[in-house]
């Protein structure tokens, strides 16, 4: 054999290999929450691949070849990954947690208990040092696409590996059509089918692949690249294949608007108010991608005629029928004819004026989110342009791309981007009032212990710098949903943390070195009274800044709720229920918290449908709507069942539930229920629709006794020997078509059910 022979040929054997071997390639860590993936280069490979230029040696094509199959997914069994990466690794890392066998034999109780111990036991393992818990925040498909635009457009490619499995994660979930949906449970729209598309031709994929041709005729047999909605339209443009007169006007001058404006940019819903923000700079200085070779190969895939014959004015309002969740209204189309029109003849003073304030505008929500951002969109776009304002060489373009990384996830169907930059406090409030109500915080001391850590240095501590200046609140003292470095207080983020820690501190075992004493929960208490609508309910991020008629101004088609902060059953409930505990505890503005609840009270009654239930706008569906609604009527001091004579909204409510339960005894409840506003069965019991029934139906002591134990006889059967328990469908929501994973969810709620049994129902 020829010494060439020999350097080519390959020396480890890493067909041989187990995917663990490869999910080992990966390392994860946290601090302070903030979740990170590390690629670790397998031993066998460190003399080899020593720059990403080695990765085309023929070993290291071999690894990623095995790596690659090590990550296939598939989706008809269940398009949510089980986290098994994470769990697989952890598994590894820590010592085997303790279980019992249950006996069959005992009471339920018993076994109740049994169950208990070994649910808390797992989810221990699952920890993290700081006392968050982790785990995959995915489902919208339009994300990562988002991210690698940025990257592409900016020459700041992700090393290899991670390329390879952001591509795996997109194959995994191409549905048999070819397209893809706007989530992972979705069927194929242009928005999410064109974003795939092209994503993969920018991580190196071409027409010589069978699925991208599938994908390609998918995008062609349903009109082309012009039939994609207004989010894709502004990608496509900054990417350069598609022009910038084919969208309508995003105006910067808009935010040189009076304030008195009702559809000011500054009023809208704070998630939308931070994607314009960018964009709105992009459309103002046409900020695209230089033209090159690939850049003009993808124009003539995406589009049913040449690129230079398209109409561009006329293809502003085309989108494919499949896209539309919320069609363009008449007024938004008005509206556009006019900023249309003021484009044409701008003010070039005013142009510049306007941005620069929204220059200092990105600055501005960079700093005080520590370069995070509020969310993936409003992260990959403020990169393009902070990239563009400041150069790659800047310090703060380095910070973004720093920052990218903790939106990535690493799962066993590839990498993908998170809905935020995790739900880090959010899991562990809920993990943290489980364990309590289980009362099994001296079982499990260490668990309870770091909760509170995490809760304690999670606390935001800082307010926003000319907060009034851009169109922000005061945050010192809230919390939010994920880590002290995101720094957006939110409503029902705040109040659960708040009770959360308000819970502990009554349990005199657990380390208090820093107590979240009185002094330090004052200023979330002002807040969450500011924070409360003229209807008595609360919204999410700030209170209602314009009236709810602006939605009408809703262009994006594929969201409802998207213009102006709405308000909530369920942040209304938590924001209710975190008054209530401190109240118990405190005298301060008791006399406020009282006429605050009673208005809450109000508010949750008349969003009470008919039938008993409330729309679940952040949960699937109704069963999560339900199970707030129930806790904030309670909590507002109407009777449940303990007395025999339930108030009517409660009986109301117990009733729709139980009118959904399965034979098995459990709930089971599609996504579908979200998007089209009706409850709708899913084909199989779910485990967190049953937990969060039968949370609503013991908070009200609901009597049929034998339906509640059926319900925990079916949760109980699906938890896995080692305490575990399996994913099964989406369970989370934003803005009624997009769906998102909480790995976290499928732990929690089915061992809060079984406490609440446990402590208040069982014999």
């Amino acid at each position: 054999m020829s010494s060439a022979d020999q350097t080519t040929q390959t020396k480890i054997n890493f067909a041989e290999k187990d995917k663990t071997y490869f999910w080992n390639c990966w390392k994860f860590e946290t601090k302070n929450g903030q979740q990170r993936w590390y690629f670790d280069l397998p031993t066998e490979l460190k003399d080899i691949v020593k720059s990403e230029a080695d990765w085309d040696k023929a070993e290291a094509k071999d690894f990623l070849k095995h790596f690659d199959e090590a990550y296939i997914f598939d989706k008809s069994v269940n398009p949510n990954s089980a986290d098994q990466v994470l769990r697989w690794l952890r598994a590894e890392e820590v010592d085997p947690h303790k279980l019992i066998d249950i006996d069959e034999n005992a009471s339920l109780k018993e076994r109740v208990r049994t169950s208990l111990l070994n649910g808390f036991s797992y989810y221990e393992t699952l920890q993290e040092p700081d006392g968050n818990w982790a785990g995959d925040y995915g489902g919208p498909l339009f994300l990562i696409p988002g991210l690698i635009i940025a990257s592409y457009i900016t020459d700041s490619p992700f090393e290899k590996p991670m390329q390879v499995l952001m591509k795996r994660n997109l194959w995994n979930h191409q549905n048999e059509d070819g397209g893809w949906g706007l989530h992972i449970e979705g069927e194929s729209i242009m928005f999410g089918t064109i974003m795939q598309y092209i994503t993969l031709r920018l991580l190196g994929e071409d027409l010589s692949n069978p699925d991208m041709q599938r994908a390609q005729k998918w995008i062609l047999d349903n009109g082309g690249a012009v039939n994609v909605p207004m989010w894709g339209k502004f990608y496509l443009s900054v990417l350069n294949v598609y022009e910038w007169k084919g969208n309508d006007a995003l105006l910067p001058e808009m935010w040189k608007f009076p304030k008195w404006v009702p559809f000011h940019p500054g009023k809208y819903w704070c998630h939308d108010r931070m994607i314009f923000l960018p964009m709105s700079y992009c459309y103002g200085n046409k900020v695209k991608m230089e033209e090159n070779d690939l850049i003009r190969e993808i124009r003539t895939e995406i589009y049913t005629e040449d690129y230079d014959k398209i109409n561009w004015k006329k293809a502003r309002k085309q989108a494919c029928e499949k896209d539309i969740f919320h069609p363009v209204n008449k007024w938004y189309k008005r509206l556009s004819k006019i900023t249309n029109g003021y484009e044409k003849i701008h003010l070039k003073g005013l142009r510049r004026k306007s941005l620069k304030y929204v220059r200092d505008y990105i600055d501005h929500e960079d700093i005080h989110t520590r370069y995070i951002n509020i969310g993936p969109v409003n992260q990959a776009i403020n990169s393009i342009c902070v990239w563009h304002m400041h150069g790659k060489d800047s310090e703060e373009f380095k910070q973004h791309v720093y920052r990218w990384q903790d939106y990535l996830w690493i799962a066993e169907d590839g990498a993908k981007m998170g809905g935020y930059n995790g739900s880090q406090l959010w899991d562990t409030s809920f993990a943290g009032q489980a364990l309590l109500e289980a009362n099994m915080e001296d079982d499990f001391p260490e668990m309870a212990e770091k909760i509170y850590h995490f809760i304690d240095i999670t606390q935001i501590d800082r307010d926003p710098k000319d907060h009034k200046k851009y169109w922000r609140d005061v945050t010192l003292g809230c919390w939010p949903f994920s880590t002290i470095d995101h720094a957006w207080a939110v409503t029902d983020c705040t109040s659960e943390g708040m009770k959360t820690a308000l819970l502990y501190n009554n349990k005199p075992h657990v380390n208090k070195a820093n107590v979240i004493d009185e002094n330090r929960l004052k200023p979330a208490i002002d807040w969450l009274l500011f924070m409360q609508n003229d209807d008595g309910g609360w919204a999410s991020y700030e209170k209602k800044r314009a009236p709810q008629w602006i939605e009408v101004l809703n262009p994006a088609m594929l969201f409802e709720n998207i213009m102006v902060e709405v308000t909530y059953t369920e942040c209304s409930s938590a924001t209710m229920q975190g008054l209530k505990e401190f109240s118990q505890n405190h005298d301060y503005r008791k006399a406020d918290i009282q006429k605050a609840l009673a208005k809450g009270t109000e508010f949750i009654k008349k969003k009470q449908s008919e039938d008993g239930s409330w729309y679940g706008c952040w949960g699937v569906c109704f069963t999560y709507g339900t199970w707030f609604g129930i806790e904030g009527l309670l909590c507002g001091g109407l009777e449940g069942y303990e007395n025999g004579n339930p108030s009517k909204e409660i009986k109301d409510a117990c009733e729709f539930l139980m009118s959904k339960q399965n034979e098995d005894g459990s709930w089971g409840e599609s996504f579908e229920s979200c998007v089209n506003h009706c409850y709708i069965q899913h084909e199989d019991g779910q485990i967190i629709n049953t937990g969060w029934a039968l949370l609503g139906l013991m908070k009200a002591k609901y009597p049929d006794k034998q339906a509640i134990e059926k319900g925990v006889e079916f949760l109980m059967s699906r938890q896995w020997e080692n305490g575990d328990f399996p994913q099964e469908g989406i369970s989370g929501v934003f803005n009624g078509n997009c769906m998102e994973t909480y790995t976290s969810y499928r732990n929690v709620f089915p061992l809060w059910a079984l406490a609440r049994y446990y402590q208040y129902y069982a014999d």
